[in-house]
């Protein structure tokens, strides 16, 4: 309800003017932008693949964070000052200067076919615990339906109010989501008949003697995602690519009044999304003492096994929580959900107005009040045909992720790929050096997804035993070998002239 009357609130006060519903006409202030960013980044995912991937393994998914503070600082430093130098709305606008028209549509093309991928996992993931919830039951036709109710409800107030509702309600979410996590922390502690010495103390034994405290792992297996080196490699690849090269984040940053605060707000996100991160790793560490030390909680042990890892935190609520506090995590849960959700929407919206349908109606119609309002029209229909994609990626994700056998998390990371990889890769040969056209531009984008693919099960794990290989690559390496790829092709492409910054002409050029 507080989310649905804020989002309204924030539609009423919207100013007319093109950079209003996707910008909120730069006007947001640094720290709001910076929750924002912490809120869309966490996600259901975070919410339920967090507890899980530290229930299951430990602690070594907190050191990708060490790839995500570097990947601020170089996003911070390279990518914000040229996106407010340029004035983008889209940050794919930069491209079509840079590089030519065709990189433009390509580049932002293959954002929102990444967009649909990510946010269609996403939206699968909290599909489950609302299934659970709502119909007591997790068949793939309750998955569907709970899918399609969660879109529907986001689409709503995005359409309404633009990005500043977006960020609001962001705000609101994030307490929500930190703060039902919180709760459930004291909860579970008062449950667990000992101290948070002897806690500590079970978690390094673990359950074979391995430690399950245990943030930096120095192995070199390159199947394993979360190690010192793919942290140093890989997730400050894939976080420049989050950050710096994907809309959806991306346009946030875009909303402040300046490139400094632009450039502060996704430092600052990082910087508190450190403790927000280990808060979720932490309830699943207590989870795990919870279900699976019997021994050491003796006789408040529970009278139950959990035989899925992915409903660890979401059997704890519905069987051990009063009524209220059940109700308060389900609300965490679903604010979680609604903070990526309707981030995406908007900027698979604005990509899509800003990069297809803007330049086409420049041509033809003058920027008048009758041609914004318009647009506005066709961004409230984008989101709705968005909404649509997300929810039927989401309904294969149903299935694809019981097959992979892959946790929550990093399945979520996993499908993120194949975008970055060359979206990544193209951007970094713009800003970078001087060569890149849009033939090679394309192409990259192009080699960049394929890239992804042939290192996948499908191709990798059948090449790579014949060639006395690993069978299996993690996809922070997916991410770095694509990039390359993506990087290498792209710069085969002769330099293309540079348009210096300024408005765009009649024409949408």
């Amino acid at each position: 309800g507080l989310v649905a009357a804020l989002g309204a609130v924030c539609g009423r006060r919207r100013r007319a003017g093109e950079e209003d519903f996707f910008l909120a006409s730069r006007g947001m202030p640094m720290w709001a932008v910076s929750v924002s960013v912490l809120a869309t980044s966490l996600s259901a995912a975070t919410f339920v693949g967090g507890p899980q991937q530290a229930y299951a393994s430990d602690l070594t998914y907190l050191s990708s964070n060490i790839g995500g503070l570097l990947a601020a600082a170089i996003v911070a430093a390279v990518f914000i000052p040229v996106f407010y130098r340029y004035r983008v709305t889209s940050v794919y606008e930069y491209l079509g200067r840079r590089l030519g028209p065709r990189s433009r549509t390509s580049a932002s093309g293959m954002f929102l076919i990444g967009r649909v991928f990510a946010s269609g996992a996403r939206l699968f993931i909290v599909s489950i615990p609302f299934a659970m919830v709502a119909f007591g039951d997790t068949s793939p036709g309750m998955l569907i339906v709970s899918i399609v109710i969660i879109s529907t409800v986001a689409a709503a107030y995005t359409a309404f109010g633009g990005i500043r509702a977006v960020i609001w309600t962001d705000v609101l979410q994030a307490a929500v989501v930190i703060g039902t996590v919180g709760v459930a922390w004291l909860l579970l502690l008062d449950k667990i008949p000992h101290g948070i010495p002897e806690i500590v103390d079970t978690l390094r034994r673990g359950d074979d003697g391995g430690d399950k405290l245990r943030i930096i792992d120095l192995s070199l297996d390159p199947s394993r995602p979360f190690t010192l080196w793919t942290a140093l490699i890989g997730f400050t690849l894939f976080n420049v690519a989050a950050f710096g090269t994907d809309q959806d984040l991306t346009q946030r940053m875009l909303t402040c009044k300046n490139a400094r605060s632009g450039a502060w707000s996704v430092i600052v996100a990082h910087v508190i999304g450190l403790p927000v991160v280990l808060l979720f790793l932490g309830m699943g560490l207590l989870l795990h003492v919870y279900y699976q030390q019997p021994d050491f909680m003796a006789a408040a042990a529970p009278g139950y096994a959990i035989d899925d890892s992915r409903k660890v935190f979401l059997q704890f609520m519905l069987a051990e929580m009063p009524i209220g506090l059940r109700g308060l995590m389900m609300a965490g849960l679903f604010a979680a959900a609604m903070s990526s959700m309707d981030s995406a929407l908007n900027a698979m919206a604005s990509s899509a107005v800003v990069d297809f349908y803007r330049p086409r109606r420049a041509r033809r119609d003058p920027a008048t009040a009758a041609a914004r309002a318009a647009e506005l029209r066709v961004s409230r229909i984008a989101i709705l045909v968005a909404a649509l994609a997300l929810a039927s990626f989401a309904t294969v994700c149903v299935f694809w992720q019981r097959a992979s056998g892959e946790t929550l998390i990093n399945f979520a990371l996993g499908v993120m790929v194949f975008a970055y990889a060359g979206l990544l890769g193209v951007f970094a040969t713009a800003l970078l050096t001087r060569r890149g056209n849009d033939r090679s531009a394309v192409a990259a984008l192009i080699s960049g997804f394929v890239a992804v693919f042939c290192l996948g099960d499908p191709v990798y794990g059948w090449i790579a035993p014949r060639l006395g290989l690993e069978t299996t690559l993690a996809f922070p390496w997916k991410m770095t070998l694509a990039t390359l790829v993506s990087v290498a092709v792209c710069s085969l492409g002769g330099a293309a002239k540079m348009k210096k910054p300024g408005k765009l002409n009649a024409k949408g050029e």
